[in-house]
């Protein structure tokens, strides 16, 4: 039996690209919506998504809003890891992050990435 298809979408654009910062989750449940595993690695701005509130308010135009995307993604299984050193340069602990986000360093990235089918950046 052949493995399952995997993506990794990398995120990192925070809340004030909205755009930037949806288009990855619309990605992310379309990917899940046609059972392909799916990872979320948030590195640079995209950690600030991570954090609890952090995409309260945040809408592109044209998309769903991003608090309600976030949760599809969490809801179907997506996997959202956060970049450690990203966090800690905000001074950012797992106590401000939202439920369900794993706090990761290079290695684990790494390993997500090369047993993926495919890796989008955004």
């Amino acid at each position: 039996m052949d493995a399952p298809e995997k993506i990794v979408v990398i995120v990192t654009h925070g809340p004030d690209h909205a755009e930037l910062a949806t288009i990855p989750f619309v990605m992310a449940a379309g990917s899940l919506a046609s059972d392909v595993e799916l990872v979320m690695a948030f590195q640079a701005e995209g950690v600030e998504l991570l954090t609890k509130g952090g995409v309260d308010g945040v809408q592109a135009k044209g998309f769903p809003v991003l608090a309600e995307l976030m949760q599809t993604v969490q809801d179907l299984g997506g996997q959202l890891l956060g970049c450690s050193p990203c966090l800690e340069g905000r001074a950012l602990t797992e106590a401000d992050l939202r439920e369900g986000v794993e706090v990761i360093g290079a290695a684990r990235l790494i390993a997500e990435v090369t047993s993926a089918t495919t890796t989008l950046t955004y």
